[in-house]
This record gives C-alpha cells, sequence and structure tokens, in this order.
C-alpha cells in the first residue's frame, strides 16, 4: 500500500513540474496612447483646464479688487473694519492656493474617469490575447517595476491588433 502512495505521490509531482507557466507583458500605457479615443479623452482634459483655470482667474479678480478696495480706503476704515478687510484678503490669499493644489489633483480625477472606459477596452482585448495564446500571467511593463522582459513574449501588438490599431513606428 505505501509502495502505491509513494508511486502516486511522485507521479503528481511529475505532473506538478511538468505545468508550465508562460509570462508575458502588457505595455498598456503605449496601446492607450494608440487608440482613437485617447484625442476626445485629451481635448475633455483640455477643456476641464480652461474651466478650472476660469475659475481660478475669477478669485484672482476678486482678490485684487478687494486689494484695491483695501488700498483705496485704508486710511478712513475703522480698526475693525480694516481687520475685518484684511482677514477676507487672507482668506481668498488661502483659498488661491488650496485651489491651486487642488486642480492637480481634480485634472488627475477626470483623466482617470474619462481613460477608464479605454482601460476596460483593453482590457476585454487583453484577456482574449490570454486565453487564445494560453498565458499564465501578464506583467504591465508600463508600471515602472520590470527590469526586463523578453520581447518574444509582449502581447502589446496582439491587443493593439484585437482592438483593430495598426502601429506605425
Amino acid at each position: 500500500m505505501k509502495k502505491y502512495i509513494l508511486i502516486f505521490l511522485v507521479f503528481l509531482t511529475g505532473m506538478s513540474t511538468q505545468a508550465q507557466t508562460k509570462v508575458g507583458t502588457i505595455d498598456a500605457e503605449f496601446i492607450l496612447s494608440q487608440l482613437p479615443e485617447i484625442t476626445t479623452v485629451e481635448e475633455g482634459l483640455k477643456n476641464y483646464n480652461t474651466e478650472l483655470q476660469g475659475e481660478l482667474q475669477k478669485t484672482i479678480k476678486s482678490y485684487e479688487d478687494q486689494i484695491a478696495d483695501y488700498q483705496a480706503t485704508n486710511a478712513t476704515l475703522s480698526d475693525e473694519d480694516k481687520a475685518t478687510k484684511e482677514n477676507e484678503i487672507i482668506a481668498l490669499e488661502n483659498d488661491i492656493k488650496n485651489f491651486r493644489q487642488k486642480a492637480s489633483v481634480l485634472l488627475q480625477m477626470r483623466r482617470n474617469e474619462l481613460t477608464q472606459p479605454l482601460y476596460v477596452k483593453i482590457d476585454a482585448a487583453m484577456k482574449e490575447v490570454i486565453a487564445e495564446q494560453k498565458y499564465t500571467q501578464i506583467i504591465n511593463a508600463s508600471a515602472n517595476a520590470l527590469a526586463f522582459a523578453d520581447p518574444a513574449y509582449d502581447i502589446t501588438d496582439a491587443v493593439l491588433g484585437k482592438l483593430g490599431i495598426k502601429v506605425t513606428n
């Protein structure tokens, strides 16, 4: 009985060592840059940036108007009114600083929102290639964590083909 169990374990071990993994790479950012829809995303980001800049300019204009008003009426204001106006000006300065910091985060959030459907499209095409070519693992080469990848296992071109995109170098 022990002999049969031993033979069975040796057989299983042999089977598991024959189970090969096939690892490939993909450059999702390159594929994203090749999609025709990326121009719509870039246009949307440009419009959103213009909108944010418009909001910032309104706040800056209000800030400049309050400073000019303060300078013009400073001599006639009571100490309490001066302190109130100064606090309003300081609050606007802080609003401007905060908005500038927040704007880059808002732009990144909008970019993520606009590109998410494109990544879904890339993912679907990638899954087709993975199934067809029987890959067990795919590493995203654009994530800057890859030290080396054999170009023979790069599925970027196959995914581009699934998406109907021809790249001209």
